[in-house]
């Protein structure tokens, strides 16, 4: 195992080329075509034994032949930049100072993609190809809709690995679930009438903005669960319409992130939702869960709809007992369990597939989509080496 870290650290500068290239190549949902070359050349030069692209333009690099598949997971589009004057630098020219590298997608989650594609030359190196195989995946579109891009690589290219390590940043812990989330729509009509007599119409702001009370009392209402935590509601955006400025609104829109802890579904919190706007004396509000039907870089249009589930793994799981292990004798310390607070493709692939996942990335999540996005060079040579080892922990222990 120090043998691993040891080469993990010889190609840190590698890894860490690698990862300027990534940030260099702007790549926002639904745009990474250009990203996905990167990482394409880069998978030839280490020598894949398969590189293809799906229909969505998710790349999909493999090597090994073994029985046991486990596949390692980097989604490699970026939100964008937001406003520039809150960067000290041009967040697509990275650079390496401070012993972190710095730029648009370090931590969330372009470093994880580089992590993978020197653990791959790692495990290269450890001639594992006839005891496991491993998938190296760059994902797309998770940004605008976590889980589309691997509902279709499960259900449309018959992936199905026994394991999937989501390489999301956990600051170096071993993560193991997250809560779900949705999205939705309230909306509501009203009356319109000349704004000199409102008296006249009915207003539909006021009722949505009614509805918006009772949400955030639903808020404090919620379930908690003692390890994922507490579901939350909260409206993130009002919209509505009158035929002029000089008219009462005649309709309004309410949208709502949920975000589902353990024992939340669907059905329950649109239920509450209802609820919460008959007890605004709105009954009448339509709940809509919403619908992701945007086109991938290739022109694919995918549907998915906007209902991401909870999921976690068992604390007694032997993958995530294999994981701890390889982190201690590589690392010679204990892992830190935890949970993202964020979401991720593990929503599909572990919330509806039921495929376990756990993770580990470099970079704190608390610096994703935020400016001057930086990620520590140690991490991302912790996080290959990490890679590399539990591979091999998987592949030596088929083979006992």
């Amino acid at each position: 195992m120090m043998s691993i870290h040891s080469r993990a650290r010889a190609l840190e500068q590698e890894t860490v080329r690698i990862l300027c290239d990534l940030v260099r190549t702007p790549s926002h949902s639904s745009k990474e075509k250009d990203v996905i070359e990167v990482i394409r050349k880069e998978m030839q030069a280490v020598g894949f034994d398969e590189i293809r692209i799906d229909g969505l333009g998710s790349i999909i690099g493999r090597i090994g032949t073994g029985p046991r598949v486990i596949a390692f997971d980097a989604h490699v589009d970026t939100v964008y930049a937001g406003d520039l004057t809150q960067w000290s630098f041009d967040p697509f020219t990275p650079k390496v100072e401070n012993g972190k590298v710095w730029g648009r997608g370090t931590v969330d989650q372009k470093g994880g993609m580089a992590s993978m594609l020197t653990a791959a030359r790692l495990i290269r190196e450890l001639h594992l190809e006839h005891e496991i195989t491993v998938l190296f995946i760059g994902t797309v579109m998770e940004e605008d809709c976590d889980g589309l891009c691997w509902l279709h690589l499960i259900r449309e290219e018959g992936l199905h690995p026994e394991l999937v390590v989501i390489t999301e940043p956990t600051n170096m812990n071993i993560y193991r679930g997250h809560r779900g989330r949705m999205e939705m729509h309230v909306a509501v009509k009203g009356v319109s009438c000349h704004g000199s007599a409102p008296e006249r119409g009915v207003n539909a702001i006021y009722k949505a903005s009614r509805i918006a009370l009772e949400i955030e009392k639903l808020n404090g209402r919620l379930r908690e669960d003692p390890f994922l935590g507490k579901g939350t509601v909260t409206v993130t955006e009002v919209v509505s319409s009158s035929p002029s400025l000089c008219a009462v609104a005649d309709g309004a829109r309410l949208h709502l992130d949920r975000r589902l802890t353990a024992g939340e579904t669907r059905e329950s919190a649109i239920a509450e939702v209802r609820d919460a706007a008959a007890m605004a004396g709105v009954p009448e509000a339509d709940v809509t869960p919403l619908t992701y039907r945007e086109a991938a870089y290739t022109g694919k249009v995918y549907p998915m709809e906007k209902y991401y589930p909870t999921w976690t793994l068992p604390e007694d799981s032997p993958y995530l007992h294999h994981a701890k292990r390889a982190y201690r004798e590589l690392f010679g310390s204990e892992a830190r369990v935890d949970k993202w607070t964020f979401s991720t493709n593990g929503i599909a692939i572990a919330g509806i597939h039921g495929i376990p996942c756990l993770g580990l990335g470099p970079g704190d999540e608390v610096h994703a989509h935020a400016p001057n996005e930086a990620t520590p060079v140690e991490h991302l040579t912790r996080a290959a080496a990490f890679y590399a080892a539990l591979a091999q922990t998987l592949a030596h222990e088929s083979g006992s």
